[in-house]
């Protein structure tokens, strides 16, 4: 049977596709802006009629209704990273999360440590060979697709076709629904950015130098850095995502990729995040690349990158460096993510740049105002980078320098880049834990 044939055969709506989804079954949900929605829509309409099915994931976007309190019993969520729309559910137990790393999660489908009964995906339309692309999101996607026993698949005719390791064929796909809706849109650098991220986004720039292979985590700090970096020659990009202010980086003949040591002049890159301008621009252009993220998150790839500048946010780090990212005290917040693969990886490269950028400060809902660097973590707050990991740490009062520093050189490093209103106190506290 030729594809076409097949693909015809295997059309149908949403509710028909998700009657294939049985209880006790386990899925994959593909995420961030590549959520299908109309499956979803469809899975949280059949749930009263299932029991335990649990659906992995990692970040998604957009509505909670597949979480919400309706739904024990019928559907649980197993995240491996906690984003908005699900936090509240973890927080009351209603859905769970398993800390992994970024580069090793679509490992745990693929090794059999969460077989995965069926995988539900967003892809483009169909070439002319019959191959669909995963589009903006296939990193975190591909290999769970290949590991699903069924794979149910929304063709979006508005899915851009992304290029590289990104495509699924579609006699793969055991169930079609044929969709037309925009990719949702989520801007990094949404409004103007604050005199302590514009202060940041200097130092880190200062930072890089001209070769240099970046990557850029999500926020609006690594939005910022790609501002002050119009003087610069030669850069490229290896990183787990990117956003809109990557192209006009390229246009202006910055971003070349030319002194890349693996995949010289390509961006390499598991997903994009952003807005239809982005999606746009990644449709069909052989300048990117996308690569499953146990490759490209894997630190002993990312090494090879000479001049590797890993932009990493932080919640707090302690006098001795420890950098918690994904809880607030043991309270938890978001995850892992690729923060450990690229500060290591970055820090294993000749020439490379681990870069670790938070706030000096921060005030909470109830006003109450604190140090992001404190001279102990809170108790029960997650190490997601180590001590022994920790190179550069950036605030908007400048940058800390933490390689080969004993603890009282790193308490005190610190504490100069930490807001003066605290400087005291943390000195206090260095004195009363011998520091100094």
């Amino acid at each position: 049977m030729d594809w076409r044939s097949m693909y015809k055969d295997r059309i149908m709506t949403a509710d028909e596709a998700i009657e294939a989804i049985q209880s006790g079954n386990r899925l994959f949900l593909t995420g961030n802006v590549s959520v299908p929605y109309r499956l979803l829509d469809a899975l949280v309409k059949r749930a009263p009629k299932l029991q335990d099915v649990e659906i992995c994931q990692a970040l998604t976007v957009g509505a909670p209704a597949y979480v919400g309190p309706e739904m024990e019993g019928h559907l649980r969520v197993n995240t491996m990273f906690i984003s908005d729309n699900i936090r509240r559910a973890v927080h009351e137990g209603r859905a769970d999360f398993t800390p992994v790393l970024l580069s090793e999660f679509p490992l745990l489908f693929k090794n059999g440590h969460l077989p995965l009964d069926a995988a539900l995906i967003h892809v483009s339309l169909p070439d002319e060979h019959g191959f669909c692309s995963l589009g903006v999101e296939v990193g975190l996607t591909k290999t769970p697709a290949e590991s699903a026993k069924i794979v149910i698949a929304e063709v979006n005719e508005q899915m851009p076709r992304s290029l590289g390791d990104a495509f699924i064929h579609v006699s793969r796909l055991n169930y079609i629904v044929p969709v037309s809706y925009p990719i949702a849109e989520m801007p990094m650098g949404d409004g103007d950015p604050t005199p302590e991220i514009e202060a940041m986004a200097a130092y880190i720039a200062d930072l890089i130098p001209d070769g240099a292979t970046m990557q850029m985590g999500i926020g609006a700090v690594p939005d910022a850095v790609l501002k002050y970096l119009y003087d610069k020659k030669d850069l490229g990009v290896h990183t787990e995502l990117f956003s809109d202010g990557v192209i006009d980086l390229v246009e202006a003949g910055v971003l070349t990729n030319a002194a890349k040591t693996l995949h010289q002049g390509k961006i390499v890159a598991g997903f994009v995040i952003g807005t239809k301008r982005l999606y746009d621009w990644v449709n069909d252009n052989p300048l990117i690349e996308m690569h499953r993220t146990e490759y490209v998150n894997d630190p002993f790839v990312v090494a090879q990158n000479e001049k590797m500048v890993a932009i990493n946010s932080a919640i707090e780090i302690d006098l001795t460096g420890q950098v918690c990212a994904d809880s607030i005290g043991p309270k938890l917040y978001s995850g892992v993510g690729g923060q450990l693969d690229f500060i290591y990886g970055a820090s294993r490269s000749k020439g490379g740049v681990p870069i670790i950028a938070l706030p000096s400060d921060t005030t909470t809902r109830s006003g109450k105002r604190f140090s992001r660097i404190t001279g102990m973590l809170k108790q029960g707050a997650g190490v997601v980078t180590t001590r022994n990991h920790v190179r550069y740490v950036v605030t908007e009062h400048g940058v800390a320098d933490l390689y080969g520093k004993t603890i009282r050189q790193r308490a005190q490093a610190l504490i100069n880049i930490a807001h003066p209103d605290f400087r005291a106190d943390l000195r206090k506290q260095a004195r009363e834990l011998n520091y100094f």
